[in-house]
């Protein structure tokens, strides 16, 4: 049993051990409460408390260029300035005047901020003493193939063309810029500090495009000055790579808003997208019939042709007489075209189309890629109707302006198909050199060299002799096809909205590039196809060395010695 004297030794002691251990927390919690006191009343301590404020900026998150064929970037082109904004009336006051109207309502609305922050100005403020920090823009002032770059979101994120497509490449090198500044509890800096710029800069990279700026600005100028809607492309012919590439009407990559209520669709890439082709498409009934050895084939055209109890016209229902290949594409005949396809069937021509181009998408990058057009299907041509529409470019026949242009670069070419390009390269942007190829074209024969060389003079004489004329330029000889399709789509006012096409290649002789005209959805342009044609050959010539326009002018010499002996010798 227990001893009564033991428990009140325990009790004690342990009563004794609280008491310490109460008196221990007593004495630590006096000595905060007494360092708190004395810092509240130290003005030095808390001015310094209150200067330990850092508020970071992020000034730019930059991405991967596009660059055209010569290495010149066509995005991060000039600079754009931000100023610092120190918050209170005479920050305020002092950027207003400099900030561009549509930033004028975000300045006034932080004026009272608790912090500094960035507003953007017009030009470089430095020397008034104002923090001012220039980036790069995204866009030229004046967009550049706006419809083929695309555009990005607020987060700078690409959301449509190459933007979209390369979005993970150009972003995976961003760099990053911030500013970093120490404020007060008011938002003011720290007296005695500046703000401190930080970059972390990233190996990134590039994509370099087959465009040429030189050769799409002349272009677009041109589209924009002749054009309400519609696109030019123009093609290396040797390569097939694409030097311009011009929808309208255009947009502004920098101000999305803008165009997002224009009833015509300036969102749209009309290279990429199909339409009915018209007259265009004679060109390969005409190479089909040399093909198989028939260029000789001629036909009476009275104005109509009757086909399974339906009658097909020729323009203004116009009798154009004896007609043999080449009359029939100068004159542009449907009649011809119409019989000459029931000569030689409907699976023949489909099958040459596809070869030509017709009917195969061309892809860019990522989801970028062109419609795949219509080739109507071998059965579906067995009806005599369906033949016949199809043989001048009607009916069911689809096509992009990539795949035309592709078309026509394989005659100008020799007879070789090439699947057009868009892009050369990625590349390091640090050091300019080739990281990946992106060039790798499809190539197949298509057509003798013989073939594609009468085709040529043919196409030639379209413009010297034919309807084409509007076509010729001032510098140089040219050779193409004029082209109208029918819609089945009316205006208000019940005019048909036709497509008007001109394709073709500049010079005639030895030709350098192939060209494409598209004015769609109009019941007539103010300006003809061939015309706009006319100005993108004249326009190309002054982009060439002078040995080459030397070349040119000689060749146009020629033909028009060859004309004035022909006109005397009849």
């Amino acid at each position: 049993m227990d001893s009564p004297t033991l428990d009140t030794e325990v009790s004690g002691m342990t009563q004794k051990r609280l008491a310490a251990l109460f008196g221990a927390v007593l004495v630590a919690f006096s000595v905060v409460m007494g360092r708190l006191y004395l810092l509240a009343q130290n003005q030095e301590y808390a001015q310094t408390a209150q200067a330990q404020t850092v508020t970071t900026l992020t000034l730019e998150n930059s991405r991967g260029n596009l660059y055209d064929c010569n290495g010149t970037a066509i995005t991060g082109y000039g600079q754009q300035y931000y100023a610092l904004s120190i918050p209170g009336e005479s920050s305020y006051a002092e950027l207003f005047q400099y900030v561009p109207y549509s930033e004028q309502a975000y300045l006034y609305e932080k004026r009272n901020a608790l912090s500094p922050f960035l507003v953007q100005v017009d030009r470089d403020l430095t020397d008034q003493g104002i923090y001012t920090y220039s980036v790069p823009n995204r866009y030229c002032p004046v967009p550049l193939a706006e419809h083929l770059i695309g555009y990005l979101n607020g987060d700078g994120s690409g959301v449509a063309g190459l933007e979209l497509a390369f979005d993970e490449l150009l972003s995976s090198g961003q760099s990053t810029r911030e500013i970093q500044c120490v404020t007060t509890a008011q938002g003011s800096l720290l007296a005695g500090s500046e703000p401190q710029l930080l970059e972390s800069q990233a190996e990134g990279q590039g994509v370099m495009l087959t465009l040429d700026a030189a050769t799409q600005r002349v272009c677009e100028a041109i589209a924009q000055q002749s054009m309400v809607t519609g696109c030019i492309l123009v093609l290396d012919v040797k390569t097939a790579k694409v030097r311009a590439s011009v929808s309208v009407p255009e947009f502004d990559p920098n101000n999305i808003q803008a165009s997002l209520q224009d009833e015509n669709s300036p969102f749209l890439n009309r290279v990429l997208c199909q339409y009915n082709v018209g007259s265009v498409f004679k060109p390969v009934l005409a190479a089909a019939a040399l093909e198989r050895g028939i260029g000789w084939y001629s036909m009476e055209c009275e104005g109509v042709i009757t086909i399974s109890d339906h009658d097909y016209h020729c323009a203004l229902d116009r009798a154009h007489g004896l007609m043999n290949i080449r009359g029939a594409l100068e004159k542009s005949c449907n009649c011809f075209f119409i019989d000459l396809g029931m000569q030689l069937g409907g699976a023949r021509i489909a099958e040459l189309a596809r070869q030509f181009g017709f009917g195969q998408t061309v892809y860019l990058a990522g989801g970028l890629k062109s419609a795949e057009g219509v080739v109507p299907e071998a059965d579906t041509l067995k009806d005599l109707g369906q033949l016949a529409n199809f043989s001048f470019g009607q009916g069911q026949l689809m096509a992009a302006p990539i795949q035309l242009a592709a078309a026509y670069n394989t005659l100008a070419a020799g007879g070789v198909y090439c699947s057009p390009g868009f892009l050369e390269a990625v590349i390091d942007e640090s050091s300019g050199e080739v990281v990946r190829n992106l060039y790798q074209p499809e190539t197949r024969k298509v057509v003798s060299e013989s073939t594609a060389e009468a085709l040529c003079d043919m196409l030639a004489g379209v413009v010297n002799e034919g309807i084409g004329a509007q076509a010729a330029p001032q510098n140089g000889t040219a050779a193409g096809k004029t082209g109208t399709a029918q819609t089945a789509v009316f205006d208000e006012d019940g005019r048909e909205e036709m497509n008007y096409w001109f394709a073709g290649f500049y010079p005639a002789d030895d030709p350098l590039y192939t060209i494409v005209v598209l004015q769609d959805g109009t019941p007539e342009p103010g300006t003809s196809s061939a015309t706009v044609f006319a100005q993108v050959c004249d326009g190309l010539f002054w982009l060439q060395n002078e040995e080459t326009r030397a070349r040119i002018l000689h060749q146009q010499e020629k033909l028009e010695e060859e004309q004035s002996k022909f006109a005397a010798d009849s």
